[in-house]
């Protein structure tokens, strides 16, 4: 029993010691009784990340989680100083970047806890073994017609079609309501392409981001390794329609009548038949030469043709055709395309817009083209278009 009231004493002493020489007390006596231990030192703070190394595999997300407290901050930067977006689940143990590690980048992870102790680590991950890219149809800062779609095509099959469209967002100035939606694009490559619901207004602007960079488009498609991005303008609300019963083009302007001019459209009963429907004007190409063995009619024709301007992949152009004067107005005998006089096609040449909607109806058409051949995505209803996301169900306005 003496032993024991020994060592605690001992120990009261030693505490006693300490804490004179921590307050400076001068006395050397009074009592210790209820004065508390110094705090321990707080460990060290201790996480771990799930991308370590310098050959990580890219194309997936980074995770970060802490051993002991919460998590108030967390900052993972590339070497241009970019970071990776993410957020610290609710209970403060792990963060999670919404976006892939892109692959050949390098980053810093930093991490601040509660009780502000910080801890550091980096990793790098490798190139990809195949790399996907996409062409926009959309050049920044262009303007356009109210009926052109945004248009995506890609280098390589996309398989995760879904997680592909998660990345891909439409802003308007005016909330312009309307989805993505997949097809297959005249050469057989992957595309996806946004349209509004209903045609856009004009003086809306938009913004289309892509944030692609290290997202897996899946089998045979690769990595993306870059985000793309483009803006433009909605132009002049111009519509063409073609009437193959009339043998005439006429153009409206903000919804005003324009004058009507005689054309000469495909012939009909067969191959050189026009496309019918809903197309836009894809291009405005201007002086080109049209060889008819291109698209599958023989040694029909093989000139230069002015004020061309595409509305399907598979050669269908609206042009001047002084060659066929005779007809314009009075019977469709074209190859296919709609032709007009130098001077019509001059005027109108000079106040179309790519992107401006070019409808042809009436009798003698050999039907319409594939949504995938030019811009067809018109020609479905809203409901039809919409069924074609890989999102679809949900809301999209962006």
């Amino acid at each position: 029993m003496s032993r024991i009231r020994r060592t605690a004493m001992a120990g009261t002493a030693l505490l006693a010691a300490s804490l004179t020489a921590c307050t400076g007390a001068s006395d050397g006596g009074g009592d210790d009784k209820g004065k508390a231990e110094p705090p321990k030192p707080k460990a060290a703070m201790a996480v771990s990340v799930n991308l370590t190394g310098d050959q990580v595999k890219a194309g997936q997300p980074v995770t970060l989680t802490v051993a002991e407290g919460k998590l108030a901050q967390v900052k993972v930067t590339d070497a241009k100083g970019t970071e990776l977006p993410g957020k610290i689940s609710d209970d403060g143990k792990t963060w999670t970047s919404e976006r892939n590690a892109p692959p050949a980048a390098e980053y810093k992870v930093e991490a601040q806890n509660t009780d502000s102790q910080t801890a550091a680590t980096s990793f790098k991950t490798s190139a990809a073994d195949k790399v996907n890219k996409v062409s926009i149809n959309i050049s920044k800062g262009s303007t356009v017609g109210v009926a052109m779609p945004v248009s995506l095509v890609f280098d390589n099959p996309v398989t995760n079609k879904a997680e592909v469209e998660k990345q891909l967002k439409v802003t308007a100035s005016d909330n312009t309501e309307g989805s993505w939606g997949w097809l297959k694009d005249y050469d057989g490559k992957d595309r996806v392409d946004w349209r509004p619901k209903d045609y856009w207004k004009s003086g809306t602007d938009v913004k289309v981001e892509m944030h692609l960079n290290g997202v897996d488009s899946g089998k045979g498609g690769g990595l993306f390794a870059r985000d793309y991005n483009t803006d433009f303008k909605i132009g002049k609300d111009r519509r063409v329609q073609v009437s193959l019963d009339t043998k005439k083009m006429t153009v409206t302007e903000n919804g005003q009548a324009q004058k009507a001019v005689p054309i000469s459209a495909g012939t009909p009963g067969g191959k050189k038949a026009s496309w019918s429907g809903k197309m836009v004007i894809m291009t405005k190409e201007g002086t080109i030469r049209m060889d008819s063995q291109t698209v599958g009619l023989d040694n029909a024709y093989d000139k230069m043709v002015d004020y061309s301007m595409r509305l399907t992949w598979s050669g269908m152009y609206a042009h001047a055709a002084p060659w066929n004067a005779q007809n314009f107005g009075r019977a469709n005998s074209s190859s296919g395309c709609v032709g007009m006089s130098d001077s019509d096609a001059a005027e109108f040449f000079g106040q179309s817009q790519v992107g401006d909607l070019f409808e042809v109806v009436g009798e003698g058409s050999k039907g319409r083209a594939e949504t995938g051949n030019g811009y067809g995505e018109w020609n479905l209803s809203w409901d039809e278009w919409k069924a074609k996301s890989a999102l679809s169900g949900a809301p999209q306005n962006g």
